[in-house]
Formats: C-alpha cells, sequence, structure tokens
C-alpha cells in the first residue's frame, strides 16, 4: 500500500534575494570602491580649499602690513604710549587674528567633516 505524499508548506524560497544588496556608504569608502573614492576626494577637496582660504587671507593681511610700514613712513615711526606703532600692531592685532582664524579653520573643518559623516550615516 503506498502512501499519498507528505504535504510540506513553502514559507519561502530557497534563491536568493532576486537583486544583490546595494553595499552602504561607508561600506564603498572602507572598500575604496570608485564610489567611495569620490566622496573621499569630495572631503579633501572641500578641506583643501578651507585651509587655502585661510592661508591666503592670512598671507594677504601680513603681506600687507610690511607695505604699509614701507610705503608711509609717518606709520613705520609713530608711537603709542612710547612703543612703535609697528610692535604695537604686530602684538596686538597680528596674533589674534592669527589665533582667530586658526579657531574659525577648526570649526569649519569640523562642520566639513560632520556634513561628511551625515552623508556616509544617511546612505
Amino acid at each position: 500500500m503506498t502512501h499519498p505524499p507528505q504535504r510540506v508548506r513553502v514559507t519561502r524560497t530557497r534563491t536568493g534575494d532576486s537583486r544583490p544588496r546595494r553595499p552602504s556608504l561607508h561600506e564603498e569608502i572602507g572598500q575604496q570602491s570608485p564610489l567611495g573614492a569620490a566622496y573621499l576626494d569630495s572631503l579633501v577637496r572641500a578641506q583643501l580649499r578651507l585651509a587655502l582660504t585661510v592661508v591666503a587671507s592670512l598671507a594677504l593681511v601680513l603681506g600687507l602690513l610690511p607695505a604699509l610700514f614701507a610705503l608711509v613712513p609717518a606709520v613705520r615711526g609713530a608711537q603709542v604710549a612710547g612703543l612703535p606703532l609697528p610692535w604695537l600692531v604686530l602684538g596686538l592685532l597680528v596674533y589674534p587674528a592669527a589665533v582667530l582664524s586658526a579657531r574659525q579653520y577648526t570649526r569649519a573643518a569640523e562642520r566639513i567633516e560632520a556634513q561628511f559623516a551625515d552623508v556616509v550615516a544617511d546612505r
């Protein structure tokens, strides 16, 4: 006597997903794929552009001061409270300006990196 075939309930096919899983952007960057390299290149370009902007602005300001002192002898020879004006300008304006520029650069660089991290996390 033959037994009828046993019933089997199919809940899932054994084949893989019909479309392959797209790697996350974090994985793309880690694997150094062309897409990950493009994202990293954009981050590096943004940071380089920021650094060159800060360096150029400081170089412009610091380059104009000697020109001012050379072209206007009255400024070079002026004194304030018994101290030469060029020394006061260098001591009271240039160094604080450099510190403030460095502080702004750091904040802007961190903002760029945070935006990059948000893009990587979102995708």
